[in-house]
């Protein structure tokens, strides 16, 4: 595998190029998915490849290939060196690298148990227990249940003496009840919508106890079916759950401090960003308690690692402190135009795809409160639980987002099951009507697994540390 990146490396250098790196990947990802107790899918895939990005006159060249041979990895490698070259002869501001990287070696995510060492049949038994649990509840009339498994291995170098070589495991999965009656429809997922995904092995999964939790969510999902709506189009104080803040920290934190968006580079998928360079350091992002952290050393997070796709070290980078916006999501391309060092967020999604900024995990650090004290303390307002859809717009600036449970609020205590629960708003007022936050105790890395960026699309996976947090005077129950 060395020796593929060497001879990629040495071609380019010896084409013209200032800069290259390569980096050879292989990838493994098993799914196994159950519905209304039969086994719906299993698949095994594997994926193996090199990529060549080369930088020749100040612009870059990228090139990939699945075929590993000396012969094939110099015509991808000449390929690259060409659209190098055929890139720097259009305008455009010549692209710059910061300090130098010589970064060395070798990184395996802490796993206790290797999940591709556990039997299918085990796995399947344990979605099949899951789904047993969620069919004992009446009136449930969909139940799905998903584990998924994946390995990557992967080499990286480039032309300044960096070599790493990564292996990064992730696990997780979940279950969802669907209770239908008559044209409503409402639906319960544990741990998470879509799921829950870690850095992790099999123990991750054990954790989650998908088993143990089904009749509860198919419980829930049919008692949704006779629960009243969110009220309609007015403005209360809002509880989130962990999840859902982790969410909102994703959509209205995570991506407007990504620097490409912010300098024009990617406008797709809801894509450029409010927070401009004037705002650094000025901006009141939100109330004083609030403070945003993007690293990629927590344990089981999706954006955790040991070097990016640059080869820059895994680190921590403050976003947001005591509500001031402190800090950016970094390349090595676009850091220097602000004078600074990039922070190792530089992400491809595999062998044939460029390095994009992608999240790592941006995180809401936690506050003082309990659950039980915060929902005490509020007298009239409305606890939202576990992300049904979302909205934002492409400056993630006004934003909806509906979730799967609520309940009402009233003198310190839960009242009313509500359903069909919705909440809007503008993100830096939101964040600056954040008042309470939970303590470590209720603090969850939860998995954002489906994130989109790029064309072509690139799915990357990313972390989210968050507690449930309170809100004040937010619009809820819009449905326009």
């Amino acid at each position: 595998m060395k020796d593929f990146l060497a001879r990629a490396l040495d071609l380019s250098t010896f084409r013209g190029a200032q800069y290259a790196d390569a980096r050879l990947s292989r990838i493994t990802e098993q799914t196994l998915t159950v519905k209304n107790g039969l086994v719906d899918e299993i698949s095994f895939i594997e994926s193996i490849g090199i990529g060549a990005r080369v930088l020749i006159n100040g612009a870059w060249g990228f090139a990939s290939s699945r075929a590993l041979s000396n012969e094939e990895v110099d015509r991808t490698t000449a390929l690259a060196v060409t659209i190098a070259k055929a890139s720097a002869a259009t305008p455009g501001k010549p692209v710059t690298l910061g300090p130098v990287v010589t970064n060395r070696g070798v990184y395996v995510t802490p796993i206790q148990i290797d999940p591709f060492a556990v039997t299918t049949e085990e796995k399947v038994s344990l979605l099949l227990d899951a789904d047993s649990a969620m069919a004992r509840v009446k009136g449930v009339g969909v139940r799905q249940g998903h584990l998924v498994f994946i390995r990557e291995e992967k080499y990286f170098a480039n032309s300044e003496g960096a070599q790493t070589h990564q292996t990064i495991y992730e696990a997780g999965g979940g279950i969802v009840a669907t209770a239908v009656s008559g044209d409503d429809a409402q639906r319960r997922s544990y741990p998470n919508s879509g799921g829950q995904q870690g850095t992790a092995g099999w123990e991750y999964v054990l954790a989650m106890d998908l088993p143990g939790n089904g009749e509860r969510v198919a419980s829930d999902a049919v008692a949704l079916l006779s629960a009243d709506d969110c009220p309609a189009d007015t403005r209360m104080t809002v509880i989130l759950d962990g999840s859902q803040v982790a969410l909102q920290v994703h959509e209205s934190c995570g991506h407007p401090a990504e620097l490409d968006r912010v300098f024009g580079a990617e406008a797709g998928y809801a894509g450029t960003s409010f927070l401009t360079p004037e705002k650094l350091g000025s901006f009141q992002y939100g109330s004083g308690i609030v403070n945003l952290t993007a690293d990629a050393v927590r344990p089981t997070g999706l954006g955790t690692f040991g070097w990016d796709d640059e080869g820059v070290a895994a680190s921590t980078t403050p976003i947001v402190r005591e509500g001031l916006f402190v800090g950016y999501l970094m390349s090595r391309e676009t850091a220097p135009l602000l004078g600074l060092e990039a922070n190792g967020c530089m992400r491809a999604v595999g062998w044939n795809r460029i390095p994009l900024i992608r999240m790592t995990n941006v995180s809401l650090e936690p506050g003082m409160w309990s659950l039980d004290d915060l929902i005490a303390d509020t007298d009239d307002g409305l606890y939202m639980e576990t992300n049904r859809s979302w909205s934002i717009d492409d400056k993630r600036w006004n934003f909806q987002f509906s979730t799967e449970l609520g309940y009402e609020i009233k003198r310190g205590k839960r009242a009313r099951l509500l359903k069909n629960c919705t909440y809007t708003g503008v993100t830096p007022e939101f964040w600056r009507s954040c008042d309470a936050i939970c303590g470590a105790k209720h603090w969850t890395l939860w998995g954002t697994p489906n994130c989109g960026k790029g064309q072509p699309q690139q799915v990357a996976h990313t972390g989210h540390g968050a507690s449930p947090a309170r809100f004040h005077d937010v619009r809820v129950g819009v449905y326009r």
